[in-house]
């Protein structure tokens, strides 16, 4: 007697569908708390600083060593310092900025490799989602740091920089450390996107090239010297609409 053939499960496609309508309403007030939770955590940060770099940076590099003095000083300075959380460039801003003054951010995120949570947090917040993370190292940010690093350091400077231009954020300063890691991408950027006329000539001003750990810190503490640290209501409403 032969096997009998097995009949085919047939889903509903209505079913189907209420149940994926369903998992994806749970998932928005997932995100929402998850917002609710990190802004009420990080909301007594301020000032603070983002530092972003890459994760693959041994700490006997001079990248992480010059990280960890920039991070040190700004705390010092009365900066809270925000990083990624993870190893590498994230965990030298986190040293630098747990030997000071002000508190050590760390915005961790579980991610299929490279990322570990460093020990060096005042403030540790973790993350289900990408997209949830890059908006707090914008939301706080009273400037942003840029060391060199990856896709993930390219993808976050330039997100900083997009929201700057476009006005969906403050206008802050966006430095880049290391004239010989980033000269190459500064030039492409002036004789390519200004030439083709892809960007204004005057978007080159939103960001600065500065090597020296103490010219980073007087770089921002300039910036705020001609506006000042607190927020008009106007720009507490950017900020509340990033």
């Amino acid at each position: 007697m032969s096997a009998a053939k097995k009949i085919p499960k047939i889903i509903d496609p209505d079913v189907q569908g209420r149940h994926h309508t369903a998992h994806e309403a749970w998932h928005a007030f997932e995100i929402m708390a998850e917002f609710v939770d990190a802004t009420e955590r990080l909301k007594e940060i301020t000032p603070a600083v983002s530092i972003f770099g890459s994760a693959r940076t041994e700490p006997s590099h001079p990248y992480y060593k010059l990280t960890e003095e920039i991070a040190r000083r700004l705390s010092d300075a009365g900066f809270s310092v925000i990083s990624g959380g993870g190893p590498g460039i994230m965990e030298a801003a986190n040293k630098g900025a747990f030997a000071g003054k002000s508190p050590s951010i760390g915005l961790n995120i579980e991610l299929p490799h490279e990322q570990t949570n460093n020990s060096y947090q005042d403030i540790s917040q973790t993350f289900h989602h990408f997209f949830m993370r890059k908006v707090m190292f914008v939301k706080y940010a009273s400037a942003y740091v840029v060391m060199p690093g990856g896709f993930g350091t390219l993808d976050e400077v330039m997100e900083a920089i997009t929201l700057v231009q476009t006005g969906k954020t403050l206008k802050i300063p966006i430095i880049l450390v290391c004239e010989s890691f980033w000269g190459g991408l500064v030039d492409w950027i002036k004789t390519t996107l200004v030439d083709e006329g892809m960007i204004s000539a005057e978007d080159l001003d939103l960001i600065q090239v500065i090597d020296d750990p103490a010219m980073v810190v007087e770089a921002i503490f300039k910036h705020y010297e001609m506006r000042g640290f607190k927020l008009s209501a106007e720009e507490e409403r950017i900020q509340l609409y990033l």
